[in-house]
């Protein structure tokens, strides 16, 4: 006798961004869904968004998307509570809803679980800036889940079957993890432009500024691995010099208030770091 296999449940995803497009391409390859329809604003970036997880088609509109047994709400953190809404009033049939913001709770979808629905939000906590990076990045990712309890253990069991590493989170302590990643990675970027454009500013080539900055960069992530935060910083703060940054905030803040005002809290926390170890918090103290 032949035993027919389960097939994987529906997915809808709403919201073509990267990390729609990186997780419903991830679990429909590890066969943990099967994707079967894609909505975004525009309809060119639901069809590729639909290129890029190799199944499912591109929807133009919310009443076209059929039932499903899950659903990812991949879109900006602002838009979540009106589809949310949306779903609802258009009676969809119940279903499990995750979004994926790391800031807001799952209640940001309260519609939903008025009209039924079980809801999460669940966030890995990685940098989606490339979808082919992501998906090889994945593996081994914290993913912070928050919600209903059927929406989080259906969650866990997703992420789980492609590496993610999964923690239960309490709502009310999201806007810290949220910011703690903020701190990791968001703020980088802005912290290699920030130094390469003083130095275009002083004179360099913007060639020489960038391939410096980087260099920087390269060596600080190396030294952070090596030897952990407290080991791996340098600089006057770190030194205590309590006149170069002075000065140098002055400096900063002539230049350009803004910049002034990131020294002297970076410093501030640097200080702290240098100090005692850690930057500060009831919880770290």
């Amino acid at each position: 006798m032949t035993v027919a296999l389960a097939s994987p449940p529906l997915l809808n995803l709403v919201g073509a961004g990267r990390v729609g497009r990186t997780l419903a391409r991830l679990w429909q390859r590890a066969g943990v869904v099967q994707v079967q329809a894609v909505l975004a604003r525009q309809p060119e970036s639901a069809a590729q968004a639909v290129a890029v997880i190799g199944a499912g088609r591109a929807v133009d509109r919310l009443a076209a998307l059929p039932p499903a047994e899950l659903w990812l709400l991949a879109v900006p953190d602002s838009q979540i509570a009106s589809v949310a809404a949306a779903l609802a009033a258009a009676g969809t049939t119940p279903a499990i809803a995750w979004h994926a913001s790391g800031f807001l709770p799952a209640s940001e979808a309260a519609p939903l679980q008025a009209a039924g629905w079980s809801v999460a939000s669940t966030h890995p906590a990685l940098s989606f800036a490339d979808v082919d990076q992501a998906c090889a990045q994945f593996p081994g990712t914290l993913c912070a889940l928050e919600g209903d309890a059927a929406a989080v253990e259906r969650a866990r069991d997703a992420f789980r079957a492609i590496g993610g590493q999964c923690v239960d989170l309490a709502a009310a302590d999201k806007p810290l993890y949220h910011a703690a990643a903020v701190f990791a990675s968001n703020f980088a970027p802005v912290l290699q432009a920030v130094a390469a454009g003083l130095w275009r500013d002083v004179g360099l080539p913007a060639e020489r500024a960038e391939a410096l900055a980087a260099g920087f960069l390269q060596r600080a992530a190396a030294n952070l691995q090596a030897l952990g935060p407290r080991g791996a910083l340098t600089g006057p703060a770190a030194r205590g010099d309590t006149r170069v940054l002075a000065e140098q905030g002055a400096a900063l803040a002539a230049h350009d208030p803004v910049l002034g005002q990131a020294y002297a809290a970076l410093s501030e926390l640097a200080g702290r770091l240098a100090r005692d170890g850690h930057t500060g918090g009831p919880r770290q103290n």
